[in-house]
């Protein structure tokens, strides 16, 4: 008998869980300390608040350079990149016009509003908020900065996003020294905070772990419970729109499915346990470039969508329009709704950076129909928890759409070797 046929392969080492599992594990057990131990859950907040002020930090550095590069890195060819800008805000009307149908499908098959009283809730709450309501022209004006350092301070992704542009689009204009200087300093920016990512994502499993321990001990599960056919059909709504929508999508554009499931579980997880899109922006590019999209596209296109695809905040505000007009006993005819529908795509863009900005949008909505405004009191007892949902739906669909215009604009997909984030160890 030969030595090769005697000599066998070498045990493979045994592999800590990857960090999405640890980012698992840390939710189930949050979940069971804000369900257990309310009280003790509600004082582990600064821990989850460390995790977040760790990742905003990042996110306007980050933005900044990846986009600086990701537009003047390439000869600077201005028609490239508005190719890619039409391209984008077209896919991203088309697929939040179809998070509207969706929603609307649900808010009148599933009726969550039957039912349900309004008469204990508070006018003065849902009064607030619609005293905040965002016009068009509010948005246009929001869109331009007027200090890079205001809007680096406040962490407003959209504003950051146009000064970047427009930075860019002046690099190309000096001549080829300088240039080559500063897209040098840009792309070494951008590879280190790649790396503060990696460094900032080993804490979270604790920081996730204590968001959601908070949030069920701070809410408990009564007030799911008192409102659970609100938040299953908004549930049922977001899954539907994943399905139907997103999956097709990612079908007829040949983005391989599997693989980009793996890709955007960790940054998804992130968004599901903190409720926040911007806590998942620098994890979602990353994991997007990790996957194979070319770095000027992630730049650009997942910033930007963070603003302007919003695809489950826009299902959502359909669903809860709805819920406010049912439970008020009020019903709008087809026309009406669809005018709703119109008013809350066009209002809801670009106030992403604004806090709890769909339920501002909502409720100037429903000031603006004669709708009752106290039904915004109702539905924040159970905010938190549909929040959770439509932020990953959020954080899937822009990564999605980086993804899609990829193939859109013919681009191969160069995954890294693993086609995992960098961190992630396998399964």
């Amino acid at each position: 008998m030969t030595t090769a046929a005697t000599t066998s392969a070498p045990a493979p080492r045994r592999r800590w869980p990857s960090l999405t599992q640890w980012i698992l594990i840390s939710m189930v057990v949050g979940t069971a300390i804000g369900w257990l131990f309310p009280t003790a859950a509600i004082s582990l907040e600064p821990l989850s608040t460390i995790f977040l002020r760790l990742i905003k930090s990042l996110v306007v550095p980050l933005v900044f350079s990846t986009l600086v590069v990701g537009v003047a890195g390439h000869g600077g060819d201005m028609r490239t990149v508005g190719r890619l800008a039409l391209r984008a805000l077209i896919y991203f009307e088309a697929v939040t016009t179809l998070a509207l149908v969706v929603g609307l499908l649900a808010g009148n098959l599933g009726r969550p509003g039957v039912g349900v009283s309004l008469s204990g809730a508070s006018a003065t709450t849902g009064a607030d908020f619609a005293a905040h309501h965002v016009s068009v022209g509010a948005v246009l004006e929001h869109i331009v900065p007027q200090s890079i350092v205001e809007s680096a301070a406040t962490n407003d992704v959209l504003q950051v996003v146009v000064f970047a542009i427009l930075f860019a689009i002046a690099l190309t204009r000096v001549s080829p020294k300088p240039r080559a200087v500063m897209l040098g300093v840009f792309e070494s920016l951008a590879e280190v905070m790649f790396r503060m990512v990696d460094l900032v994502m080993t804490y979270a499993p604790i920081g996730i772990g204590a968001a959601i321990a908070v949030t069920i001990g701070r809410n408990g599960p009564v007030v799911l419970f008192s409102l659970a056919k609100l938040v299953l059909t908004l549930y049922t709504a977001l899954i539907v729109l994943m399905v139907c929508v997103f999956l097709p999508i990612a079908i007829l554009t040949g983005v391989p499915v599997r693989a980009f499931i793996r890709a955007v579980r960790e940054p998804a997880l992130i968004a599901f346990s903190t409720s926040t899109s911007e806590a998942a922006l620098p994890s979602a590019m990353e994991a997007m470039e990790a996957f194979g999209v070319p770095r000027r596209i992630v730049a650009f296109v997942i910033p930007a969508g963070y603003s302007f695809n919003l695809d489950g905040s826009t299902l959502y505000l359909a669903v809860a329009a709805l819920f406010a007009a049912q439970a008020g006993g009020i019903t709008l005819p087809l026309s009406t709704q669809l005018v709703l529908m119109l008013t809350l795509m066009l209002t809801s863009k670009g106030v992403a950076g604004v806090p709890r900005a769909g339920v501002v949008i909502l409720s100037g909505a429903l000031a603006t129909f004669g709708l009752p405004i106290q039904a915004v009191a109702v539905i924040l007892g159970v905010d938190a928890f549909m929040d959770m949902a439509r932020t990953t739906v959020n954080v899937v669909g822009n990564c999605l759409a980086s993804a899609v215009l990829t193939r859109w604009e013919g681009e191969p997909f160069r995954p890294t070797a693993d086609g995992e984030p960098a961190g992630a160890v396998g399964d």
